[in-house]
């Protein structure tokens, strides 16, 4: 059976882009029982029948001491060794589905994960006899082992049928006694995991962005009654204006678009001319082009979208006439398909924020340069969520863009 190997290595400093120079070596590099700690976890990865290749991954910046460790490995083990590193400090389940194509290129069946941290004996050819034995083509394996009660607070936690061991609950770090199994942080994946993990992924995705949206219609709407100084205005010579709008006053908006309800356009956003904007949110630096139709969306900082392009999304959030309406989670796929929902570019977290300046505040996780996704001319973007730092270059429909 075809396997793969992913070992993760970190990073220097969570929520930074660059290793700080005090950060001489990768911490996976320093020596444990005289070579490199990740050493030990790649040669009981070499050792594993069908190990067709061993991934490193992590968010540190390509450096010439793991470089030279690559090579020497590689040559010493006989198996390639290849880094994939982050944009951002991603976490366990964030990085293996942005590189799920690197990971299961080469027609992998099923894939081991490693956190650099662990000191362990590897029992990896054990995991696959135990998959064999009580799963089936589908199911994953966590390796466990016991501690203390007072210890088992510091670990994720498992409860486990103690006849079938299927984990029957999981706690990550809890606050009180859950169970003495607790998770050694070494994995045994079949492809089948990136469903659960898609799933997980938009639907934490859709949940912020609902909140969003429906609170920027809120927000705009008060606005509109406590301090209507703050929307934007049809005057001589600027742009049409439907229903509530903000627009940052250095924004620069053509004469001939068009923009609202419900928009708010940030810092320094040029709309260009012809452009209609709907019931989105243009965070600062964007650029939309001449012609260009954005609808229920959420367009991340420094985005560009190209001329006559089109980014839509489906309105998904409660009836703005009913006062009592809830936001409801929405089954997230439907006949093997994503839920149509907002459009969002570049966007990894978001926060509430209302004040004087703006109706929301949307922060990127981990990443100082922008969201930067890069929308191409005459291109349509549909029900999609596209992760920062993207250039398109076609038209896409209901996915999530890594």
């Amino acid at each position: 059976m075809p396997l793969k190997a992913v070992i993760l290595i970190g990073g220097p400093q969570k929520g930074t882009r660059f290793r700080p120079l005090s950060f001489e070596v990768p911490k996976p590099l320093f020596p444990v029982a005289g070579v490199p700690m990740v050493q030990h976890h790649i040669e009981a990865c070499a050792k594993v029948p069908g190990m067709k290749e061993i991934l490193l991954m992590g968010f540190y910046q390509p450096h010439e001491a793991l470089s030279r460790f690559l090579v020497s490995a590689q040559q010493e083990f006989k198996i390639p060794i290849r880094y994939l590193q982050e944009y951002a400090a991603l976490g366990t389940g964030g990085g293996i589905y942005h590189f799920r194509d690197q990971i299961l290129s080469g027609g992998a069946e099923a894939f081991f994960v490693l956190n650099a941290d662990v000191c362990s004996e590897f029992p990896l050819q054990e995991m696959l006899a135990f998959r064999q034995q009580h799963g089936d083509a589908h199911s994953f394996v966590i390796l466990g082992t016991t501690a203390n009660r007072t210890q088992a607070l510091n670990y994720g936690c498992i409860v486990a049928n103690a006849d079938t061991q299927e984990v029957q609950h999981y706690v990550e770090k809890p606050s009180t006694f859950v169970s003495e199994i607790i998770n050694c942080g070494i994995y045994l994946f079949t492809p089948a995991i990136f469903q659960h993990i898609g799933e997980v992924f938009q639907r934490n995705q859709q949940e912020l962005v609902l909140s969003a949206i429906y609170a920027s219609r809120l927000y705009l709407n008060q606005y509109s009654k406590s301090h209507p100084e703050r929307l934007a205005q049809n005057k001589p010579g600027g742009p049409v204006i439907r229903g509530n709008v903000y627009i940052h006053p250095t924004a620069s908006i053509d004469s001939t678009a068009v923009l609202g309800p419900n928009v708010s356009i940030g810092e320094g956003v040029t709309v260009g001319a012809g452009v209609r904007v709907r019931e989105s949110i243009v965070l600062h630096g964007a650029s939309l082009h001449d012609h260009t139709c954005v609808l229920n969306t959420i367009v991340g900082w420094d985005s560009t979208i190209g001329r006559w392009a089109r980014v839509e999304g489906t309105p998904s959030d409660p009836n703005p006439n009913d006062p009592y309406a809830k936001i409801d989670s929405e089954t997230l796929f439907r006949d093997g398909r994503l839920t149509p929902s907002i459009t969002i570019l570049g966007m990894s977290h978001l926060h509430p924020a209302p004040h004087s300046g703006a109706s929301l505040r949307l922060t990127p996780h981990a990443l100082s340069a922008g969201c930067s996704v890069t929308i191409p001319a005459e291109v349509v973007i549909l029900n999609s969520i596209v992760l920062p730092h993207k250039e398109l270059s076609r038209s896409y429909k209901n996915q999530i863009i890594l």
